[in-house]
C-alpha cells in the first residue's frame, strides 16, 4: 500500500515533464539534489551548493576578514569537503558543462616556483598545451633578473592519468626555447595555425611586445607588434581573436611596473586592435583599472574583459576596487560598445577568461575557475582551494588549469569555443 502512492507519483511527475517540454533527467537531477554538500544525482565529485543555504548567514565577518583575498565555505562544507568534490553546482546548468563523470587531476606541482601561470593555448596537430610562468615572482626571480619562460605538456600524457587524483611527476613539463626569447610572457592564444604570446617587456630597453611561435620545433619566433606610434606599452598582459574581423585585440596594463621591472608607465590602460595584415593598430576600449583577461563569444557578438583593479602590485591589494567582468558589443566594424558589468568575483580576481561552445563564460579566479552563463549567473566553479590565474579548453571535454605552483587536468562534458580552427583565427 506504501507502493501506490509512490508510483502515483512517479506517473505524475513523468506527466508533468513532459507536458511542460522539461527535460526528464535534468528534472530528476533538481529533486535528487540536497541543498549543500550533497551528491544525491550528482557525479561522483561533484556536490550540489543551493545559494539559498547561504542567502542569510548567522555570522556575517567584517571586511578584516572577509574580503577578496579570503576563501567562502559555504554552510556544512570545508577545504577537506570541497577538494574532494570539487565541481560545484550552483544551478542545474551546471550539470551540463561538467557531464556526467568530471574529474580533475593534478599533474604537476613545485615548491613554490610559479611555473604554471598564465597563457594557456592548445595546439591541436601535437596535442600539447602550452603555459607561462609567471614574471615578476619573487619565487621565480622573474621579471628583470631573468624573463618568465613559456613552457608545455602532452595531453596524451594527462589523459593517461586523467581521475588519478595526484599524477604529479607523471607529465613532462617540457620548457619551449624559441628562437625569438618571448620576454616575460603573460597571455596566449591561436592565430593563423601558430600560437601568439603577449610579452611584458623587461626594464627600459626591452618593450612589451606580440610575438607569432611557430609551436613545432625549432619554434620559430619573430615580433609582430611593440609600439603604438613609437611610444612603449606598459605591459601587454592577455590577448584574443576577434573571430568576425580576425583581428588581434589585447590588454595593456601596469603590471610590469607594479611589479617591479618595467619603467614607469606612459600610456593609460586599455584594450587595442592590432590588424597583422596592415600593422595598423588602434584602442577599442579604456576606462579601466587593471584590464586583464580578454576573450569573445564564439560568435564574435560580445567581448568579454577583465578589470582586476583590486590587485595593484606594490601599491597592495584595495577590495573597493573592480574584481569585474565587463561585456561589451561588438560592432560588425569590431569597434566595442554599449559596456556592462557582467559579473562581479567574491574569491580574488577574474584573470584568464574563456568561451565555451554554448557562450558560457569562464573565468580563473581565487579559488579556483568560476563559470557563468550567457546572462552573467554564476551557475557553478571547478575548486582547487588556491588562486587560479588561467586554464584553456583542449577542444571536447579536456581543460588545463595553471594555479600558480599547481597544474591541473580536468575532463568534463564542455567544450572549447573552436579558437583554433582557420575559421576562427584566421
Amino acid at each position: 500500500m506504501v507502493m501506490i502512492p509512490f508510483a502515483l507519483a512517479a506517473i505524475t511527475f513523468a506527466i508533468n515533464a513532459q507536458s511542460t517540454n522539461v527535460d526528464f533527467q535534468s528534472l530528476l537531477k533538481r529533486n535528487n539534489g540536497t541543498s549543500n554538500g550533497g551528491n544525491n544525482g550528482a557525479p561522483r565529485y561533484a556536490q550540489v551548493i543551493r545559494p539559498s543555504s547561504f542567502a542569510v548567514l548567522d555570522t556575517v565577518p567584517p571586511p578584516t576578514q572577509a574580503n577578496g583575498s579570503t576563501l567562502f565555505f559555504p554552510p556544512g562544507t570545508d577545504a577537506d569537503s570541497l577538494a574532494a568534490k570539487p565541481f560545484l553546482i550552483y544551478d542545474d546548468a551546471f550539470y551540463d558543462i561538467i557531464g556526467s563523470d568530471p574529474t580533475l587531476t593534478l599533474i604537476a606541482s613545485t615548491d613554490g616556483d610559479p611555473l604554471f601561470h598564465e597563457a594557456n593555448t592548445w595546439y591541436p596537430p601535437t596535442d600539447e598545451m602550452f603555459f607561462v610562468q609567471n614574471a615578476g615572482a619573487p619565487d621565480a626571480g622573474t621579471g628583470l633578473a631573468k624573463s618568465a619562460v613559456v613552457e608545455k605538456i602532452s595531453l596524451a600524457q594527462a589523459q593517461q592519468i586523467a581521475s588519478q587524483g595526484n599524477g604529479t611527476g607523471q607529465v613532462d613539463v617540457i620548457t619551449v626555447n624559441s628562437t625569438v626569447q618571448v620576454v616575460n610572457p603573460n597571455g596566449g592564444t591561436n592565430f593563423q595555425g601558430k600560437l601568439v604570446f603577449a610579452g611584458e617587456g623587461q626594464g627600459d630597453d626591452v618593450p612589451s611586445a606580440l610575438y607569432l611561435v611557430d609551436p613545432v620545433e625549432p619554434y620559430e619566433t619573430k615580433v609582430i607588434l611593440n609600439n603604438y606610434y613609437g611610444r612603449q606599452f606598459n605591459s601587454l598582459n592577455d590577448v584574443a581573436v576577434n573571430p568576425r574581423n580576425k583581428e588581434l585585440y589585447f590588454t595593456d596594463v601596469t603590471y610590469g611596473y607594479l611589479q617591479d621591472f618595467r619603467p614607469a608607465p606612459g600610456l593609460q590602460n586599455q584594450v587595442y586592435r592590432f590588424n597583422y595584415d596592415t600593422g595598423a593598430v588602434g584602442v577599442v576600449a579604456d576606462g579601466f583599472n587593471m584590464p586583464n583577461g580578454l576573450t569573445f563569444s564564439p560568435d564574435g557578438k560580445y567581448a568579454y574583459v577583465a578589470d582586476t583593479g583590486t590587485a595593484a602590485g606594490f601599491w597592495g591589494s584595495n577590495y573597493t576596487k573592480p574584481a569585474s567582468l565587463y561585456r561589451f558589443d561588438v560592432t560588425d566594424d569590431g569597434l566595442f560598445e554599449n559596456r556592462v558589468t557582467f559579473a562581479f568575483v567574491h574569491s580574488g580576481v577574474p584573470d584568464g577568461v574563456h568561451c565555451d561552445s554554448k557562450g558560457n563564460v569562464y573565468a580563473g579566479c581565487g579559488d579556483g575557475v568560476h563559470v557563468w552563463n550567457p546572462s552573467g549567473l554564476l551557475i557553478g566553479k571547478i575548486w582547487v582551494g588556491s588562486t587560479s590565474a588561467n586554464f584553456q579548453f583542449a577542444g571536447q571535454g579536456r581543460m588545463v588549469i595553471s594555479a600558480e605552483t599547481k597544474l591541473y587536468y580536468a575532463t568534463l562534458g564542455a567544450e572549447g569555443a573552436d579558437i583554433t580552427s582557420a575559421n576562427y583565427s584566421g
